[in-house]
């Protein structure tokens, strides 16, 4: 009983949840106000979603641990993007490339089909529940209308090759994309591939595609047609054009939509063309501002309501959904920190605040315009043969998770039926995609509630990552339900709940902080990997522990460093 009753002093709301300096006892507080028993819209968990261009790193043995871990994130299925499923070569995969071999021709011009690697890459998908979001591109060497040069050797050159051009002969392309559709049928099972999603190139706004407007129109209508004569339920869009900024990009997507609406199919010749979702890519911007990484994620987020209105302008697509189709702080996940120095970000926590702030903003965004959206695709998942932490846009280095991830499992452990929190330190979500979040911070939460539980995920944000005081929380959380089972009375003090803190921040569920402190080894040793893969979990925060419950509320209180997350999980039987 004495052990209980200093449990419940210890988490008074007149001390702290975690350890708290003077300093940061003496700051005003953030308070925040979750309302268990007030219920809102449900939180559908759009951020399981992930691509790479690199698609034989699917089957790579640090490949499969992470689909593993991308699949485990949460009930909800995960999907998997990736480029090159058609792209022609002997498997090897190198940054931003990556080959299937899936078309040739002999001789005479006859197609020769062989899904042996594009099998290894969808088993790899398939033996862990993950669901592909099936790419229809790049152009077969042996269909390129230019094909040579063909394979790229970025970052050397060009990357817009043979690969990205139009098929010499649309009806042979279409009896590929249709053999596709029923050889996969065939292997994993109609019931299985109608939940998967299937898209029509990646980005041919810009020069992924070196054809005309209308060349991929006229691509896209062959190709949805062939994979709906192989499996009539699937489910088919696209154009996956950049983001909508004013000019090309936001006219290509309006005049995509326009076709798949008013305009002649160019298979059937009827008007419109089926589009069961719709894909744009908004990214951010970072930059060097005095020394520091500077964030972008007023650009992101206005590309992203710039999409939705262009989307909700057409009424035969105001509610379809939409898919983001790469949702990234910035544009190149294969350039280094090393060349690039502003993407030093992307191994720290920076990356992790920076994902939750974008993801539950465009949520509110969506929201606010009444959009569908399905999903926003975070651009990054592994590199083979890379040196550990060289700051690509990754979720692991060499099979040691970084806190970006970490942030996925924070999201994961929400629900979806979301309850009404307030924060006296959040920022509008139409303040920060006018000018994002400068000077100060977004301290902002969200919350859902079970019939055991309610989880509190809840982020200290900003633009400029520099070094300023922890944030004093309050947290408080009312309307909970009567919770007087046996197992929940505090002996003496009446009924408890069980509290447990994750924390991601620079010395919590991060492995780039524990790999520098080890000396920054190239080589770890057995030992110090496995010190790095159990830095790179989610890591509980002086908890699990029993608070107590007064008239249906709990309070905590404790510190959030800046650019930091911390996921509070209170459960009761």
């Amino acid at each position: 009983m004495t052990t209980l009753r200093a449990l419940a002093t210890v988490f008074n709301l007149s001390f702290c949840l975690c350890v708290v300096s003077v300093l940061s006892c003496a700051q005003d507080p953030v308070k925040i106000q979750v309302q268990f028993d007030h219920a809102e819209v449900a939180l559908s968990h759009t951020w399981n979603y992930f691509g790479y261009d690199e698609p034989n790193y699917s089957y790579a043995n640090n490949g499969k641990k992470l689909l593993a871990e991308l699949s485990a994130l949460s009930s909800a299925p995960t999907y998997v993007r990736v480029h090159n499923l058609l792209t022609s070569g002997d498997g090897s995969a190198s940054l931003k490339w990556g080959s299937t071999n899936v078309y040739t021709e002999d001789k005479n011009g006859n197609p020769i089909y062989d899904w042996t690697i594009l099998d290894r890459i969808f088993d790899a998908f398939h033996n862990v529940g993950i669901k592909p979001i099936v790419e229809l591109g790049f152009m077969p060497e042996a269909l390129s209308t230019n094909p040579r040069p063909y394979r790229h050797n970025f970052p050397q050159g060009t990357i817009f090759t043979g690969w990205a051009y139009p098929p010499k002969d649309y009806r042979k392309w279409s009896e590929l994309i249709f053999q596709l559709a029923r050889h996969v049928r065939g292997r994993y099972g109609e019931n299985e591939v109608n939940t998967w999603l299937w898209e029509v190139w990646n980005e041919p706004d810009i020069d992924y595609w070196k054809g005309t407007r209308e060349d991929y129109f006229k691509l896209y209508d062959y190709s949805v047609d062939a994979v709906l004569h192989a499996l009539p339920a699937a489910r088919v869009g696209g154009p996956d054009t950049t983001g909508p900024s004013p000019g090309k990009s936001a006219d290509y997507l309006r005049d995509f939509l326009d076709h798949c609406a008013h305009q002649k199919n160019y298979v059937s010749g009827k008007i419109g063309s089926p589009l069961h979702f719709i894909s744009f890519h908004p990214k951010g911007a970072v930059a060097i501002e005095d020394g520091h990484p500077e964030m972008g994620i007023a650009h992101q987020l206005a590309v992203t309501e710039r999409g939705f209105s262009i989307v909700s302008s057409f009424p035969e697509w105001r509610s379809t959904p939409i898919l983001l189709g790469e949702f990234d702080p910035e544009g190149c996940a294969a350039c280094s920190a090393r060349t690039h120095p502003q993407n030093a970000y992307r191994n720290s926590s920076l990356y992790a605040a920076y994902t939750v702030e974008a993801l539950t903003n465009i949520f509110e965004m969506a929201r606010a315009e009444h959009v569908n959206l399905l999903g926003a695709v975070t651009w990054a998942f592994e590199f083979e043969e890379q040196p550990y932490f060289e700051g690509f846009r990754t979720l692991a280095s060499n099979g040691i998770d970084k806190p970006v991830l970490n942030a996925f499992r924070a999201l994961g452990l929400l629900s979806e039926e979301r309850v009404k929190v307030t924060s006296s330190g959040s920022i509008a979500t139409a303040e920060i995609a006018a000018n994002g979040v400068r000077g100060g911070a977004d301290i902002n939460a969200v919350a859902t509630r079970s019939e055991h539980g309610l989880a509190i995920l809840i982020w200290n944000y900003s633009d400029d990552d520099l070094s300023t005081p922890d944030a004093l929380v309050e947290l408080s959380a009312t309307g909970l339900p009567e919770i007087g089972l046996p197992g929940n009375v505090l002996p003496g003090n009446g009924p408890r709940v069980l509290v447990e803190h994750y924390r991601v921040d620079s010395t919590h569920s991060n492995a780039f902080t524990a790999w520098k402190a080890m000396g920054s080894p190239q080589s770890p040793s057995p030992a110090q990997y496995q010190q790095l893969e159990d830095a790179g979990q989610l890591q509980l925060l002086d908890s699990p522990a029993w608070i107590p419950v007064g008239n249906g509320a709990v309070r905590l209180r404790f510190t959030l460093p800046r650019q930091g997350l911390s996921l509070i999980r209170l459960t009761w039987k």
